[in-house]
């Protein structure tokens, strides 16, 4: 089992009345309520918790991309992972991901993931997520009906890059490049391991069996509401004739650990009620352009969480798959009573993960240990308790598997070292 700390670094400081007095957390939130010199303590917190996650032992640290939001300040996740490739020393480095149809030309990609890979000593994983229609078609205007064909292109581009060893020329429908030759390029050959996070296409799970991907499900509502989605991803595996080693998936599970159940309701609910009451507020317009949606998506009845999420404005735009999510809970008994966060103390919540684990069937389980507007001092309390407490409960599950999908970064003695320097002179601090 690998245990994965996934930040979304979300805007702490909405205001209150929020909901009632803006339309939507994304694509159209005002500016007026970003305040520069607030996020740079934000930015700076958020940082230190991921190091203070590598530090506690966590496999890997996770980073995601969206734009034009209060939900998540990460319009680079490159920016962040390069920081963190420098700043620790074994952990994984997940970056989920760069969504590969707003790049322009996508060799951007490639070249930045190359970077971090060499940077960091091969410990990079590299998430090519479609995106969000929000972050995609409305905050970078992309054609949602092409925006499939224009992602494919993209990845074959960027994965070519990677493995060829000499210059080539690239004719799409899309991109064309008469050189592609990009310097530096990836430790880990032929490339680093590719992780697909998606919301519950069919064609996105054909699509990692048939590439030998790892399917990650990144989901907001928790395990309750991501067993339909898990189970039709395996059922399609085997279809397709495919193994069921569990670090074929990843999944996403928000988590608050305590001395006691009662404890971590009272430390954690502010923060899972901001989170679901102000960071998921989406409006209608914005959660299902025309086109975005396969066609084998729609025939199978499956709604997307941006969807569940908007809903709650709209309940028209619910489906028949899609109506368990329309009662969305805000509440802190809600949230929990209905699997959106797990809470308690370490053996309850080391007991749920072990279920959620070998019920999803899951080899790569990201927790989402600083959700909403919890402070840093309380995050670094969650992730220590998880730490020293849950994560050894949890580590020897699937041992009759082989983990395939994880980074191979350089021997130890080969990599070069944090450096360390001496203090600065009184007199230079104080001139500082």
């Amino acid at each position: 089992m690998k245990l994965m700390w996934f930040h979304l670094m979300p805007y702490t400081e909405l205001p209150e009345d929020f909901r009632d007095t803006h339309p939507s957390v994304w694509v159209d939130i005002h500016s007026s309520l970003f305040d520069p010199k607030r996020a740079h303590h934000m930015y700076n917190d958020f940082m230190d918790e991921l190091e203070y996650a590598a530090d506690c032992g966590f496999d890997a640290i996770c980073v995601n991309e969206h734009h034009s939001n209060g939900y998540g300040l990460m319009p680079s996740p490159n920016l962040i992972a390069t920081s963190l490739a420098r700043r620790t020393t074994d952990t994984a480095i997940c970056v989920m991901g760069n969504s590969l149809a707003l790049y322009n030309p996508p060799t951007r990609v490639a070249e930045e993931f190359a970077m971090i890979d060499v940077i960091s000593g091969g410990r990079l994983i590299a998430g090519f997520p479609v995106g969000t229609p929000m972050d995609t078609c409305y905050a970078y205007g992309q054609n949602p009906s092409t925006l499939r064909e224009k992602y494919l292109e993209a990845h074959d581009l960027v994965t070519r890059a990677w493995r060829e060893t000499e210059t080539f020329h690239f004719n799409g429908r899309f991109n064309q490049q008469r050189y592609v030759n990009i310097w530096p390029r990836p430790i880990q050959q032929p490339h680093p391991p590719i992780w697909v996070p998606g919301g519950g296409s069919v064609e996105t799970w054909r699509w990692c069996a048939e590439m030998d991907y790892v399917y990650c499900y990144l989901s907001y509502y928790g395990y309750k509401a991501g067993q339909a989605t898990m189970r039709g991803f395996w059922a399609e595996m085997d279809r397709l004739g495919k193994d069921r080693n569990p670090y074929r998936a990843g999944f996403l599970q928000f988590v608050g650990v305590g001395e006691s159940r009662q404890q971590a309701m009272d430390l954690y609910g502010e923060a899972a009620e901001y989170f679901y009451g102000r960071c998921l507020h989406v409006d209608p317009r914005f959660a299902n352009p025309p086109g975005y949606v396969t066609e084998a998506s729609q025939r199978a009845g499956l709604q997307s969480q941006v969807q569940a999420a908007a809903a709650q404005r709209n309940p028209a735009l619910g489906t028949t798959t899609g109506t368990r999510m329309q009662s969305v809970a805000r509440d802190m008994q809600g949230i929990v009573d209905n699997g959106y966060v797990i809470v308690g103390s370490p053996d309850e919540v080391a007991e749920q993960l072990r279920e959620v684990a070998t019920n999803l069937n899951v080899g790569h389980l990201m927790l989402l240990l600083q959700f909403g507007n919890m402070n840093k001092a309380l995050c670094r309390q969650n992730t220590k308790l998880f730490a020293e407490q849950v994560m050894p409960k949890l580590r020897g599950m699937f041992p009759e598997w082989h983990d395939r999908w994880w980074p191979q970064p350089m021997a130890a003695g080969e990599r070069a070292t944090l450096p360390t320097f001496p203090a600065a002179p009184a007199a230079a601090k104080a001139a500082e």
